[in-house]
């Protein structure tokens, strides 16, 4: 499969430095250039690439924002990160935008191309010293929902559970929480589960029960 790339940096030496790297590659063919986050929406909308490759600072929009409207628009279309940012915020909200991968821009090569293949293949690519801050985090996350929650959930699945009550979908949510469809569906699992209920009647008497919503 030939990975149909556009390249996003406000630097057009950055651009031209990606180009000379991937154009060598058989598999990689880069359709089109982007420097701003509205270029980047439009070159997406036009060209159909199947891989973004994106930087989080640009003049007019965050690489974050337009991740989340390319994976709203088009998800199908994987974005991956490359960017100079190696901080937990910048990590974590690309995660949550739907980016497929992550990579500062000191990695070696051989790094970010294996990073466009896994993305390209449906998969996600974290550099390593990234990948160490989402397990801390996920560790993190376990204790706290061991230590407070309302019969078993977290404070997500609570966000999630009141959202549900209120009759909201899985997208509306997702919006709304800044995070995937998938990962909305993965916490509503989770907390029919711990709650055993069965409907989202159940669902609702639940929450009004317990004063999460008013009848």
């Amino acid at each position: 499969m030939t990975i149909r790339v556009l390249l996003v940096d406000d630097h057009a030496v950055v651009r031209t430095g990606l180009h000379m790297l991937l154009g060598q590659e058989d598999d990689i063919e880069i359709v089109g250039e982007a420097g701003s986050g509205r270029e980047a929406l439009n070159s997406t909308e036009q060209l159909h690439p199947n891989l973004v490759l994106i930087d989080i600072g640009l003049p007019d929009m965050t690489g974050i924002e337009v991740t989340r409207q390319i994976k709203q628009q088009w998800p199908d279309v994987a974005v991956v990160a490359l960017t100079i940012h190696e901080d937990e915020e910048y990590f974590f909200q690309m995660l949550q935008a739907g980016a497929n991968g992550y990579v500062p821009k000191r990695a070696a090569p051989e790094e970010l191309l294996t990073a466009l293949r896994t993305a390209a293949e449906g998969g996600v690519y974290l550099y390593p010293s990234l990948a160490k801050l989402l397990v801390r985090d996920y560790l993190s996350g376990e204790r706290e929902a061991t230590a407070d929650t309302l019969d078993g959930l977290t404070d997500r699945e609570q966000e999630v559970l009141a959202h549900l009550a209120d009759g909201a979908s899985n997208q509306d949510i997702a919006e709304t929480l800044n995070i995937s469809p998938k990962t909305v569906a993965r916490h509503r699992e989770n907390i029919m589960r711990k709650l055993n209920l069965h409907s989202r009647s159940e669902l609702v008497k639940y929450a009004i029960r317990k004063g999460i919503i008013k009848a």
